[in-house]
């Protein structure tokens, strides 16, 4: 599919990063056109629609991040080996393993030779073909190969030389490793026990390759050292041992190559491996810092919606011709709120006088307050500032008429004054609200919880207040 397509290469994503314009590059792709590109442009937005191209389309790292989800989603497709002779097949997330193993891929002969061998006969090309890994008889001084070393070293007759033993690397891994079918691995010194068959054992051995290697050459160099200090010994005795051991060492130091270049090939893959977690590690800080930013502006704007909410609601609520009606719920609740001190008083929603007039509300204290509190509700006017407080006449001098509304529509509570002109609670507001002026005894709480009246039904009562403008 498409969506699994390098923008670049237009082969399978690798390491799959996606721009901020939506296409996706391979991490190695977009490194190269970053470096050799100055302001590089996505090519996919040119070749799509040149309309389109915005600062989106601008490739750079800092831009990108890794698309896990494309990663995965590559890593589970079914895939198998193109390499002539091989029958592997499995999902792409093994395909890099098999690639370092597959024993029908071609590769070059370390020792320089030039010649390209399947990885499973470059120990049969060292032992027979390579014209590099020769070792020259102390007799007659001629280059031989481990195979002519053999022949001549199997020929009757006095001419014949006395040939080292030619041992593959393959073989003498086996023979050092004591790879057998069954449960058991022989890891030079060590044996471990595994649960399973034979299959267990190839899982064991496909797993653990590096660290084999890693014992068979410190075996091997022990070996050598051994073998140096055993032909030390044996000069002054017996020459032909000599040669026999400098031809083992010629073997084992070929041997040593392979494996080094094994585990050089390790180590590059172990740092690369480093330096990818890096960058990924470097990509989530990123992501956590991208999302912190998300979450505090998510924060301001949930706060600014509900300050836009509670502005709203208040304005559903304003009149602005001097009469307002106040609902309240939850009577019992706001009133035993009100006993325990946990929510004293209640403020209504703002109200004015005119469309341009004075901004007032009321507070009520179900409990009472003052002389009030604990025998009465009290209820009380509050002047607030407004936006047209400077067009308007100080000090305020509206007369104020309280009711509380009989449900049955028989008995009104109704309670009226006149403004104190020279009281500060009337006068032109500083602070959002002035000091509430009103009826402190407004009603007996025996009178309000009565049966035989209906100021509260339901649990909800109704408050109105009427301010003369005339």
């Amino acid at each position: 599919e498409q969506k699994y397509l390098c923008s670049n290469c237009n082969n399978i994503l690798r390491k799959a990063l996606q721009t901020l314009c939506g296409h996706r590059y391979c991490s190695a792709c977009l490194s190269w056109i970053i470096r050799n590109n100055k302001n590089a442009i996505c090519q996919k937005c040119k070749e799509e629609d040149p309309s389109t191209i915005s600062e989106e389309s601008l490739l750079a790292e800092e831009r990108a991040f890794g698309d896990a989800a494309i990663n995965k989603e590559i890593s589970e497709l079914g895939v198998h080996c193109v390499t002539l002779g091989c029958s592997w097949s499995g999902i792409m997330r093994n395909f890099e393993e098999h690639q370092s193993l597959c024993e029908y891929a071609l590769i070059p002969c370390h020792t320089g030779c030039g010649h390209m061998v399947m990885r499973k006969k470059l120990a049969d090309h060292l032992e027979k073909g390579c014209v590099n890994n020769v070792t020259t008889c102390q007799k007659c001084q001629q280059s031989l190969s481990s195979s002519e070393y053999q022949v001549r070293a199997s020929s009757a007759g006095p001419v014949s030389c006395r040939a080292s033993i030619s041992v593959s690397p393959r073989k003498l891994k086996g023979i050092l490793l004591g790879l057998a079918p069954g449960q058991l691995c022989y890891s030079i010194d060590s044996v471990f026990f595994l649960q399973g068959g034979k299959e267990t054992l190839k899982e064991h051995e496909k797993t653990s390759v590096g660290a084999h290697m890693l014992l068979l050459l410190q075996h091997i160099k022990q070996l050598r050292v051994s073998l140096c200090a055993a032909a030390e010994a044996a000069d002054s005795f017996n020459p032909e041992p000599e040669l026999n051991l400098e031809n083992k060492l010629h073997v084992f130091e070929n041997i040593v190559a392979v494996l080094n270049k094994e585990v050089e090939t390790s180590n590059l893959e172990i740092i690369a491996f480093q330096r990818q977690s890096e960058l990924n590690q470097n990509i989530i800080r990123g992501l956590e810092l991208k999302i912190a930013e998300l979450h505090r502006c998510l924060t301001q704007k949930d706060a600014g919606l509900s300050t836009l909410h509670k502005s709203l609601v208040s304005s559903e609520q304003a009149s602005y011709d001097g009469v307002f009606l106040w609902k309240i719920t939850d009577v019992g609740r706001k009133l035993q709120d009100s006993v325990t001190g946990r929510t004293v008083s209640l403020y209504s929603p703002a109200f004015y006088t005119a469309k341009y007039g004075y901004k007032v509300c009321l507070r009520v204290y179900l409990n009472g307050d003052g002389t009030g509190k604990g025998t009465h509700v009290s209820l009380f006017f509050v002047v607030m500032k407004g936006d047209y407080d400077a067009l308007l006449p100080w000090p305020f001098r509206h007369k104020v008429t309280f009711m509380l509304l009989d449900q049955n529509n028989r008995e009104h509570i109704i309670d009226a004054f006149r403004p104190d002109l020279t009281s500060a609670s009337f006068q032109r507001p500083v602070n959002d609200m002035n000091v509430a002026s009103g009826c402190p005894m407004f009603l007996p709480l025996s009178k309000l919880q009565s049966p035989r009246y209906a100021y509260v039904k339901e649990d909800t009562l109704f408050l109105k207040c009427i301010i003369e403008t005339n």
